[in-house]
């Protein structure tokens, strides 16, 4: 029997995250020597390791020993150790990955307490995903730190080049992210970082289940000396659960998936790469509108990147290029272009930054730049065109576009006290699509450690968001849009407390949120020369938010240590009220149907052997309402859903069986759109 011993210094020390997968709970109440996490400061930063030189101004490091031979970034030009950030950050590690009954990105972040997940069909076929009672166009998404938001639109976000398994954590910062990842990051930023294995490796996995579900998948690593290099390569299929007036199935997915990524590094040097594609086909059922049960829509889109930071001296630049691809084409009505036509687009978007950080005696001081460039090609989407481009594959051409460049700089200045940290700076936006002058938008973040084990923190920013190219252009099939919307801007205070120690890590945070120009797509009875309701993208005005976050999680190998069964059980609250009442006679997609209530709850076990058990519950209450087929309106209902999760592991390989939605509740997350059933999926992963 080993005994505790409660006052040994017990520090943790990391390593790059691509070599290994660190939660930012282990880290709570713990001596970092060396950390982990920062986002309090700037703007798209890559989230892989960074190095420091250790010989930092004596005002800069805190009463602890702080070693920043290695720091690694959460979305920061400006690195800050893990006792310094001050901002609500949730990271779902690989161990969460690994034991969560999940099958996509999109269910993994059903388990943040601050994220709404609102799918239309499984696997991640459509989900808007939104952080604080947002949507899907005020989150910025990235992978490695780069954004692959598409200016089209959000829905299709999530195509992203990588599997679940593929993935070492994911990144949610909630709250205005400007400072950290740009404008477009008006509520909260959410950054998926993949796996580099350190040695040359070969993975292969296999899944199936319900509804004719099936997935497979095969990674390898070349690893030699200074240069990584990673190939994968994933399908994925599904009959689906819904069917058509007709009868036939149409939530039936298929999806392919590849992805490479690179890397060298020596003492100098450390610099990334990747490149990915993803192709999805989905029948899309009533997803983008009850009368019509037969939609259907195919994806393509590809990915490419490349990053470097220097290593050596005081003074460190970090530049990325990047450019990423999409293509859509909706079928109204399935493989018939003659009862309807197909909707086609097209868009482009060139990136490149340049971001840097300094220290000197009075602090950390960082800068950045970007030109983010924007091309929008479309049937129906923007401006005509005066040369009409040919669609490859078709006879149609792309007769409307758009192009607009979205220019910002950031500033920021860090001051490190001995327990006290003060982040501040300002974002300046001119965007060539709104003819506005540059904005100024600023930010203020601060927080104060009270022992080893709390921290209070309070933090004041602000942000805008540019309307998506379909808000602006979209008029057709019952829908008006407003080429002449002004921006989102957000306003937000939070304040908050943080608790952590080997046994229990703890926080709650207070927020309220002041939006102006909000952008949603209402009905209010407008009707067209059809006679049909229209849906109409408006500029809400004004709308409050008060929120409030709180979560728990319980190591009870170290509460209990006699004991093995009970591993960790982890409780999640949130709420959010909004003082803008719902308007008699307006239906609202977006805005007015957010989460009042989630609660979460994970429980993870062991069995036997090598067999564990997880087993989660959600709680969700939304506000809001929808129409069904006859046009009858009807309040969104509370649900509970169950999901479990068997899991024998041994050093190579692992089996699993997944049940989600064990107890068969039949519940709507948007729209007339049922979620499916009891869904089992056995899988195994071999590791060579």
């Amino acid at each position: 029997m080993v005994k505790e011993q409660f006052n040994k210094r017990n520090p943790l020390w990391f390593k790059h995250f691509n070599r290994k997968g660190y939660s930012l709970f282990a880290a709570l109440g713990k001596e970092v020597l060396i950390s982990v996490l920062s986002v309090s400061t700037l703007t798209y930063a890559k989230a892989d390791g960074v190095s420091v030189h250790r010989n930092l101004p004596n005002d800069l490091l805190t009463s602890q020993a702080v070693k920043l031979s290695e720091v690694v970034v959460t979305g920061s030009r400006a690195p800050l150790t893990v006792s310094q950030q001050s901002r609500m950050v949730t990271v779902l590690s690989r161990k969460d990955i690994e034991s969560a009954p999940v099958q996509s990105v999109n269910d993994l972040l059903k388990l943040a307490i601050g994220v709404d997940v609102r799918q239309k069909g499984p696997l991640g076929a459509l989900t808007d995903v939104g952080i604080r009672g947002g949507n899907s166009e005020q989150v910025t998404i990235l992978l490695n730190g780069i954004n692959i938001c598409d200016a089209q639109t959000a829905h299709n976000v999530f195509d992203i080049p990588v599997d679940l398994s593929e993935i070492e954590r994911i990144e949610v910062l909630e709250g205005p992210a400007g400072r950290v990842y740009g404008t477009s990051s008006l509520l909260g930023a959410i950054n998926i970082v993949t796996k580099a294995a350190a040695h040359t490796s070969l993975t292969a996995r296999m899944e199936g289940g319900s509804y004719g579900y099936f997935s497979t998948g095969l990674r390898g690593n070349i690893a030699r000396d200074k240069w990584n290099n990673q190939l994968s390569l994933s399908v994925i299929r599904s009959d689906g659960y819904l069917r058509s007036k007709a009868g036939n199935l149409n939530a039936d997915y298929r999806t392919l998936k590849s992805f490479y990524q690179g890397s060298y590094q020596d003492s100098w040097v450390d610099v990334k790469w990747h490149a990915g594609m993803s192709l999805k086909d989905f029948g899309s059922n009533t997803f983008y509108g009850v009368k019509w049960d037969n939609q259907f829509e195919h994806t393509f889109k590809t990915f490419t990147a490349i990053q470097a930071e220097n290593k050596q001296g005081k003074f460190h630049l970090r530049p990325s290029v990047y450019w990423n691809r999409g293509m859509d084409r909706f079928e109204l009505f399935r493989g018939d272009p003659n009862k309807y036509p197909f909707n086609y687009h097209r868009t482009d978007v060139y990136g490149v930054n340049l971001n840097a950080y300094f220290d000197w005696v009075g602090g950390r001081t960082a800068f950045g730049a970007e030109l983010r460039h924007e091309d929008l090609m479309s049937g129906n989407l923007g401006e005509k065109l005066k040369n009409p481009q040919h669609i490859h594959g078709t006879d149609r051409q792309y007769t409307n576009g758009l192009q607009r460049t979205n220019t910002q700089f950031v500033f920021e200045h860090n001051v490190l006290l001995n327990r006290f940290t003060l982040s501040a700076g300002l974002i300046a936006v001119k965007n060539s699509q709104a003819n506005m002058n540059m904005r100024v938008y600023p930010g203020v973040d601060m927080s104060y450690r009270i022992g080893d084990a709390f921290k209070l923190y309070a933090s004041y920013n602000t942000s805008l968001r540019m309307p998506s190219m379909t808000e602006l252009f979209y008029s057709v099939g019952g829908h008006k849009a407003d080429k002449h919307l002004k921006p989102e801007e957000l306003s937000a205070f939070e304040g908050g407390i943080k608790f952590g120690n080997p046994y229990i890590n703890a926080k709650a945070a207070l927020y309220y949120n002041h939006h102006k120009n909000l952008i949603d797509w209402i009905q209010d009875g407008t009707r067209n020369e059809k006679n049909e309701l229209v849906w109409k993208s408006v500029n809400f005005g004004v709308i409050n938010s008060l929120g409030v976050e709180s979560s728990f999680d319980f190591n009870f190998l170290h509460i209990l240590p006699s004991q093995r069964f009970l591993k960790n059980v982890s409780l999640g609250y949130s709420f959010i009220h909004q003082d803008h009442k719902e308007e008699k006679g307006i239906v609202s997609k977006y805005v007015l149907e957010y989460l009042k209530h989630k609660f979460v709850a994970d429980a993870q076990l062991h069995l036997i052997g090598k067999l564990d058990l997880g087993v989660s519950c959600r709680y969700l209450d939304r506000m809001g309402s929808y129409k069904d087929r006859e046009g009858v309106a009807h309040s969104y209902k509370p649900y509970s859903v169950v999901d479990a999760r068997l899991t024998w592991n041994e050093s190579k390989w692992k089996a699993y069986l997944n049940a989600n939605n064990v107890l068969n509740k039949t519940y709507m997350d948007a729209g007339n759109v049922p979620q499916p059933g009891i869904w089992i999926v056995a899988g195994a992963t071999l590791t060579l």
